[in-house]
């Protein structure tokens, strides 16, 4: 009951304030547990894209953090083939309870606007993703990412 008094004052503020990245948020007002939206990243290769998410929050929520799943295929070094994604701010060892699901979702749009190489969940998309970073992204690289969104 206090996730989802919680959950319903979050999901306003984030309608009332519209988050530019995160948009058509779409929540059953019986289960407040679940919520589906699009993100939509600034930078290339990723701009060219609008990605469908869902945020599963458990029933002991902000005691533990949310699941986040890609609904739309992603070529990134962070998310893997089945959508999981790996995001510091969610993780068991790094939650805290007052964090609010803006800060996730900022988190989440970071992630993918500037992916981390450096802590991949596909470790092939990582290594091309680093090869001759120099001011631009590997062509080839961009180049998927484009025909992908």
């Amino acid at each position: 009951m206090a996730a989802s008094r919680r959950l319903m004052k979050e999901l306003e503020e984030i309608r009332k304030c519209g988050m530019k990245n995160f948009r058509n948020i779409q929540v059953d007002e019986a289960n407040l547990l679940t919520w589906q939206g699009l993100i939509v990243p600034d930078n290339p290769p990723y701009d060219k894209g609008a990605f469908r998410i869902e945020i599963n929050f458990p029933a002991e929520y902000p005691l533990k953090p949310p699941k986040i799943t890609f609904k739309t295929k992603i070529y990134h070094p962070n998310i893997d083939e089945k959508g999981q994604v790996c995001l510091p701010v969610i993780s068991a060892e790094n939650w805290k309870p007052a964090t609010k699901t803006d800060q996730v979702i900022q988190s989440l749009i970071a992630l993918v606007n500037d992916p981390q190489p450096e802590h991949p969940l596909r470790a092939d998309l990582a290594e091309e993703y680093s090869k001759d970073q120099g001011p631009f992204l590997p062509l080839q690289f961009q180049t998927v990412c484009r025909v992908l969104a």
